[in-house]
């Protein structure tokens, strides 16, 4: 497959990812003020993760402003580290994965008929 999965994310880096995955484009003061007032991080700890994440090719930046472009989509991102989920923890069974998540919390019967479609659509 390639591509995503060799790009590991930390969770302080997704976290800026989240801000540009929310709010689109956004200049590095902007990141860095938003995740100051959610995380309390101060303005070089954000800008060390945006470094980051440019380095590894999640963000492109360009001028001006400093301007933060994501050049990874979420859903990749949610796939991959779904898989990893699966493999590190179910032996690779997404069948386990589903049995655990049924088993642990009340689902709505709407929310039990929407994953009876999917199920289906799948078959």
């Amino acid at each position: 497959m390639g591509g995503i999965m060799d790009m590991k994310l930390f969770d302080s880096e997704l976290k800026v990812m989240d801000v540009l995955w929310r709010e689109g484009d956004a200049t590095a003061k902007y990141i860095s003020d938003v995740l100051k007032e959610e995380v309390g991080w101060n303005k070089n700890t954000t800008y060390t993760l945006i470094k980051r994440c440019i380095k590894k090719g999640a963000i492109e930046r360009f001028e001006p402003k400093f301007m933060c472009h994501a050049l990874i989509p979420k859903e990749e991102v949610q796939e991959a580290q779904t898989e990893e989920l699966i493999n590190k923890i179910y032996d690779g069974s997404a069948e386990q994965l589903f049995a655990a998540l049924l088993s642990r919390k009340k689902l709505s019967s709407e929310q039990i008929d929407r994953l009876k479609r999917m199920v289906e659509e799948l078959e």
